[in-house]
Protein backbone atom coordinates (compact mmCIF):
# COMPACT_ATOMS: atom_id res chain seq x y z
CA UNK A 1 0.00 0.00 0.00
CA UNK A 2 1.26 3.56 -0.96
CA UNK A 3 -0.44 6.79 0.38
CA UNK A 4 -0.50 10.48 0.87
CA UNK A 5 -2.40 12.89 2.75
CA UNK A 6 -4.62 15.95 1.27
CA UNK A 7 -7.30 18.54 2.49
CA UNK A 8 -10.44 18.84 1.84
CA UNK A 9 -10.67 21.75 -1.00
CA UNK A 10 -13.79 23.14 -2.94
CA UNK A 11 -16.78 21.96 -4.01
CA UNK A 12 -18.19 22.04 -7.13
CA UNK A 13 -21.84 21.46 -8.43
CA UNK A 14 -21.59 20.77 -12.06
CA UNK A 15 -24.45 20.23 -15.09
CA UNK A 16 -23.14 18.28 -17.88
CA UNK A 17 -25.28 18.97 -20.63
CA UNK A 18 -26.54 17.00 -23.58
CA UNK A 19 -23.76 15.79 -26.02
CA UNK A 20 -20.90 16.72 -23.82
CA UNK A 21 -17.93 13.55 -23.29
CA UNK A 22 -17.93 13.33 -19.85
CA UNK A 23 -13.64 12.78 -19.31
CA UNK A 24 -13.36 15.56 -21.69
CA UNK A 25 -16.14 18.10 -20.05
CA UNK A 26 -14.27 17.23 -16.88
CA UNK A 27 -10.81 17.42 -17.64
CA UNK A 28 -11.11 20.94 -19.53
CA UNK A 29 -13.37 22.00 -16.61
CA UNK A 30 -10.37 20.91 -14.00
CA UNK A 31 -8.14 22.88 -16.07
CA UNK A 32 -9.89 26.36 -16.53
CA UNK A 33 -10.70 26.00 -12.55
CA UNK A 34 -7.19 24.91 -11.52
CA UNK A 35 -8.34 21.73 -9.75
CA UNK A 36 -5.43 19.69 -9.43
CA UNK A 37 -6.79 16.49 -7.61
CA UNK A 38 -10.25 15.32 -6.86
CA UNK A 39 -12.99 12.99 -6.29
CA UNK A 40 -16.20 13.22 -7.84
CA UNK A 41 -19.22 11.07 -8.23
CA UNK A 42 -21.89 11.22 -10.99
CA UNK A 43 -25.31 10.40 -11.63
CA UNK A 44 -27.96 10.79 -14.58
CA UNK A 45 -27.99 9.83 -18.18
CA UNK A 46 -25.69 8.57 -21.03
CA UNK A 47 -26.37 8.19 -24.75
CA UNK A 48 -25.95 5.92 -27.69
CA UNK A 49 -22.96 5.14 -28.57
CA UNK A 50 -21.07 5.69 -25.21
CA UNK A 51 -18.01 3.57 -24.98
CA UNK A 52 -16.78 1.87 -21.81
CA UNK A 53 -13.81 -0.27 -21.01
CA UNK A 54 -15.34 -3.21 -19.49
CA UNK A 55 -12.06 -5.16 -18.47
CA UNK A 56 -8.95 -7.00 -19.83
CA UNK A 57 -9.29 -9.49 -22.51
CA UNK A 58 -7.20 -11.87 -20.41
CA UNK A 59 -6.97 -11.71 -17.06
CA UNK A 60 -3.29 -11.10 -16.07
CA UNK A 61 -1.87 -11.41 -19.21
CA UNK A 62 0.74 -8.28 -20.30
CA UNK A 63 0.26 -5.90 -22.33
CA UNK A 64 -3.03 -5.92 -21.12
CA UNK A 65 -5.53 -5.44 -24.16
CA UNK A 66 -8.85 -4.24 -23.40
CA UNK A 67 -12.40 -4.58 -24.48
CA UNK A 68 -14.38 -1.98 -24.92
CA UNK A 69 -18.39 -1.97 -25.05
CA UNK A 70 -20.70 0.61 -26.97
CA UNK A 71 -23.93 1.06 -25.33
CA UNK A 72 -26.93 0.22 -27.98
CA UNK A 73 -29.71 2.87 -26.35
CA UNK A 74 -29.92 5.62 -23.59
CA UNK A 75 -28.78 4.35 -20.45
CA UNK A 76 -29.09 5.60 -16.67
CA UNK A 77 -25.78 5.82 -14.68
CA UNK A 78 -24.25 6.10 -11.59
CA UNK A 79 -20.30 6.45 -11.01
CA UNK A 80 -17.03 7.92 -8.98
CA UNK A 81 -13.42 8.69 -9.83
CA UNK A 82 -10.48 10.58 -8.86
CA UNK A 83 -8.70 13.17 -10.77
CA UNK A 84 -4.82 13.53 -10.97
CA UNK A 85 -2.25 15.04 -12.74
CA UNK A 86 -0.80 13.24 -15.53
CA UNK A 87 3.45 13.71 -15.55
CA UNK A 88 3.09 16.40 -17.81
CA UNK A 89 0.32 18.23 -15.10
CA UNK A 90 -2.72 17.76 -17.09
CA UNK A 91 -5.89 16.60 -15.37
CA UNK A 92 -6.53 13.63 -16.07
CA UNK A 93 -9.89 11.26 -14.92
CA UNK A 94 -10.00 7.65 -13.81
CA UNK A 95 -13.82 7.01 -13.40
CA UNK A 96 -16.04 4.38 -13.48
CA UNK A 97 -19.89 3.86 -13.93
CA UNK A 98 -22.56 1.81 -13.61
CA UNK A 99 -25.07 1.67 -16.80
CA UNK A 100 -28.67 0.39 -16.56
CA UNK A 101 -31.26 -0.03 -18.62
CA UNK A 102 -34.18 -2.27 -18.38
CA UNK A 103 -32.96 -5.65 -16.16
CA UNK A 104 -29.35 -4.81 -17.37
CA UNK A 105 -26.45 -3.06 -16.52
CA UNK A 106 -22.56 -3.06 -17.29
CA UNK A 107 -20.07 -1.45 -15.66
CA UNK A 108 -16.70 -0.16 -16.65
CA UNK A 109 -14.20 3.20 -17.08
CA UNK A 110 -15.19 6.23 -18.98
CA UNK A 111 -11.75 6.87 -21.28
CA UNK A 112 -12.95 5.55 -24.78
CA UNK A 113 -15.57 8.44 -24.70
CA UNK A 114 -18.78 8.41 -22.33
CA UNK A 115 -21.66 10.94 -24.12
CA UNK A 116 -24.48 12.67 -21.98
CA UNK A 117 -27.69 12.36 -22.70
CA UNK A 118 -29.52 15.60 -21.84
CA UNK A 119 -28.29 15.60 -18.58
CA UNK A 120 -25.09 14.16 -15.87
CA UNK A 121 -25.01 15.59 -12.72
CA UNK A 122 -21.32 16.02 -11.55
CA UNK A 123 -20.16 16.92 -7.37
CA UNK A 124 -16.29 17.50 -7.60
CA UNK A 125 -14.74 17.39 -4.20
CA UNK A 126 -11.30 19.34 -4.28
CA UNK A 127 -8.40 17.54 -2.97
CA UNK A 128 -5.98 20.61 -1.55
CA UNK A 129 -2.16 20.09 -0.91
CA UNK A 130 -2.26 16.60 -2.87
CA UNK A 131 0.84 15.43 -4.23
CA UNK A 132 -0.55 11.96 -6.17
CA UNK A 133 0.06 12.04 -9.87
CA UNK A 134 -0.88 9.55 -12.87
CA UNK A 135 2.35 7.87 -14.24
CA UNK A 136 2.98 5.14 -17.10
CA UNK A 137 3.73 1.82 -15.93
CA UNK A 138 5.23 0.63 -18.79
CA UNK A 139 4.58 -3.10 -18.06
CA UNK A 140 0.90 -2.73 -18.28
CA UNK A 141 0.94 0.05 -20.39
CA UNK A 142 -1.30 2.99 -18.56
CA UNK A 143 -1.26 5.20 -16.23
CA UNK A 144 -1.31 4.61 -12.34
CA UNK A 145 -2.02 6.80 -9.41
CA UNK A 146 1.13 7.68 -7.71
CA UNK A 147 0.26 8.88 -4.39
CA UNK A 148 3.65 10.64 -3.39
Amino acid sequence: MKFSQAKQGRVFVIRLEDGEILHEAIENFARDQGVKAAALIVCGGVDVGSKLVVGPLIGRATPISPIEYTLDNVHECAGTGTLFPDEEGKPSLHMHIACGRDAETVTGCVRSGVKTWNVLEVILFELAESTAVRRLEPSLGFKLMAPY
